[in-house]
Formats: structure tokens, C-alpha cells, sequence
């Protein structure tokens, strides 16, 4: 399994490709401390193998596209987790609860079971919101401020689920002592912070503004369900943060339409921008998600824009995004004029537990 995760292709397809996803899935949820997680992937994994029949693992194992890069083994995994939440399936209760219990009879009973309502499961990537990843995207903009782009930033957000990320500027955040945000704030990050302080610049967010192709709205029960089954269940401090991020949102909607990544970035970039503000574009375990044709019109569209943009008006690209070879999530940031080269500013936990930073 280990020499499986460490050299899947993440682009990878075909005969095979689907046990290797779910092997490197397996080992990617234990390094991250989502013990529960990868006993039910890899439960899933054992009655693929083993030949399981019915819709959901036929429909499984004839993946026409990349089964990491469209995270297959959290889909399933987040239609299990909502059948637990929703107490439809009593029997999983032991393994959400971490007991000893055996875990391949029991994902495979609520399958049977329970087929029809997770097969639509399988339709759509999983929705990872989680609003300690902004944290990383406050610290990148520390360095940019530092490096003399302007401390107001325009925010631009591809993939943003249900916003929560959006609603950055009504957090606290600690990093490495320095203190950015109000307080209290709606929530509050202090994120176990490794390697030399951030910057200390006085930032402000102006604007926050983002997309997805199916945004989620948190006033409603259904969707806000379904957010809170992909979290994994081991961190339950994330629940917590849903809870907030839920209750925030509901006081002010953030701003999100329903986009796709490049017809998005396409017509911000085109809005005038005001003097004395930095435009960033970021996104966080997304990329994987966005198709190759997105992928190459939102770079084309950043590089366009980048190479008009001036001191007083400049452009930045913040990523927080996983390395699946290395095993780690990197956060790296880009900006125009000056600096379109990558910069790797640390290493960070996905859900923002810790940073590690090396400042670039």
C-alpha cells in the first residue's frame, strides 16, 4: 500500500487505477489523523476486491474518469458518514465511534441496504469546506503585504462550496503570535504554528467574493447535512466550526454564485479593479477537481491579467492544494508584477491544525 500511495498518478486511469485510489486514500486519511475514515475506505476497498457485486461497486470499479482526482473513495465514504449522521443506519455506530468492530460486514450490510439513497453519492465530489484552511490563505497574504503588495485585498475564491471560506474576514486568526482579525470573531484559528513568525503587516479583506458549480446553502438543513458528512468524523472540532460557520452565514450570506471555475475568474478579472488594492485568486483542495480546459483557461486568464497588472493594482494566486506524491498540502502563492514565479511558503495540516512555515 505504501509504494502504491507513493506513486499513483492522480490522473491516473483504468484497469487497476480504482484499488490503488483506494489504497492511497487509505494511507492519506491515516497521516492526517482520520483513523475512522480510513477503516471505512478501506473496508470498501476489501469488498471491491473481493468482487462485491451490485450497482454501487459495478458503478465503482467501471470509473470512466481519475478515481483520486475525483476523490471516488471520499464519495462513498461521505454517503456512508451521512447515514450515520442522519441515524438511517444504526448498525455503523461501533465504527463511527472508533470500537473494534468488523468493519468489512458492516459497510457491507448497509450498502445492501442502502444502495439506492448512495448512489447519488457517487455523482458529484465531495464538498471539503472547512474554514481552518483559511488561516493559510491570511498567512500568504501577510507575506504578500510584506513583499509591498498592497495590505487591501480583493478576494476571489474558485470552488467554494458553501462560502465558508468567503467569510474569512469575520474570523481571528493566530499565527505564530501574530495576531490578524477581529475579536473575538465569529471563529477563531491559532493553528500550532512551526518554523520562524509570519510577517507582521496590517492586512484588511475588502472583498470576498466566490464561485462553485453547486454552491451549497447552509439555511438548509439538507445541504448543511451533507457538508457536515464529509467532514471526516475523528475531528470533531470541525463540527464545532460547521456549527459556527453555519449560524455566521445565516446572519449574512456570503457572496457565491453558482460558476464554473473559469467562466468565474474570467469575468473578475475583467472588472476594474480599485487603486491601492491587491486581487487574489485562491482556492484550497480544489485544483483536483477543476478539469484540465478549466484549469488551462483560469491559468491563460491570471497570466493575461498579470501581465498588465501594476504595483498599484497587482495580482496575486494563492494555493493551498495537496501533493499527493510528497504527501502534503502546500501552500503556494504567485504574483504579478514581480513574482509569477511559485513560491512554497510552508506546509499546512488540511484542515488547518498546524502550519509549517518556510516563508519562501
Amino acid at each position: 500500500m505504501a509504494e502504491d500511495y507513493a506513486f499513483i498518478d492522480i490522473a491516473a486511469r483504468g484497469e487497476g487505477v480504482v484499488a490503488k485510489a483506494f489504497g492511497n486514500q487509505v494511507e492519506y486519511c491515516r497521516r492526517a489523523g482520520a483513523t475512522i475514515t480510513a477503516r471505512i475506505v478501506a473496508a470498501v476497498g476489501v469488498l471491491l476486491a473481493r468482487g462485491q457485486g451490485g450497482a454501487l461497486f459495478g458503478r465503482m470499479r467501471g470509473w470512466p474518469g481519475a478515481p483520486l482526482a475525483d476523490a471516488l473513495p471520499l464519495r462513498i465514504a461521505g454517503g456512508l458518514h451521512a447515514l450515520h449522521l442522519a441515524g438511517t443506519e444504526p448498525a455503523l455506530a461501533p465504527l463511527y465511534a472508533g470500537k473494534e468492530a468488523d468493519d468489512v460486514a458492516l459497510i457491507a450490510a448497509a450498502i445492501r441496504q442502502h444502495e439506492d439513497a448512495l448512489l447519488p453519492w457517487l455523482d458529484g465530489p465531495p464538498q471539503t469546506n472547512e474554514a481552518g484552511r483559511s488561516a493559510s490563505f491570511v498567512a500568504a497574504m501577510l507575506w504578500l503585504s510584506d513583499h509591498g503588495l498592497p495590505p487591501r485585498f480583493e478576494c476571489l475564491e474558485i470552488g467554494s462550496s458553501a462560502g465558508i471560506n468567503l467569510m474569512l474576514a469575520r474570523y481571528r486568526y493566530v499565527l505564530g503570535g501574530v495576531g490578524v482579525g477581529p475579536e473575538p470573531g465569529a471563529m477563531r484559528f491559532a493553528p500550532e504554528w512551526r518554523g520562524p513568525p509570519p510577517p507582521e503587516p496590517d492586512i484588511a479583506i475588502v472583498s470576498a467574493r466566490g464561485c462553485d458549480v453547486a454552491p451549497v446553502d447552509l439555511a438548509d438543513p439538507a445541504q448543511a447535512l451533507r457538508l457536515r458528512a464529509y467532514i471526516w468524523p475523528e475531528h470533531r472540532e470541525r463540527f464545532a466550526r460547521m456549527d459556527a460557520a453555519i449560524a455566521e452565514a445565516r446572519r449574512e450570506p456570503p457572496d457565491l454564485v453558482e460558476m464554473t471555475a473559469a467562466d468565474f475568474v474570467e469575468a473578475a478579472l475583467a472588472r476594474a479593479q480599485a487603486a491601492g488594492t491587491t486581487r487574489v485568486l485562491m482556492h484550497s483542495i480544489v485544483w483536483q477537481y477543476v478539469s484540465a480546459d478549466q484549469q488551462q483557461r483560469v491559468t491563460a486568464a491570471m497570466a493575461a491579467a498579470g501581465a498588465v497588472a501594476t504595483p498599484d493594482r497587482p495580482l496575486a494566486w494563492i494555493a493551498l492544494e495537496a501533493n499527493r506524491v510528497l504527501h502534503h498540502h502546500e501552500l503556494v502563492v504567485r504574483y504579478w508584477p514581480g513574482g509569477a514565479a511559485p513560491v512554497t511558503l510552508a506546509r499546512a495540516h488540511p484542515h488547518g491544525a498546524w502550519i509549517e512555515w518556510a516563508g519562501g
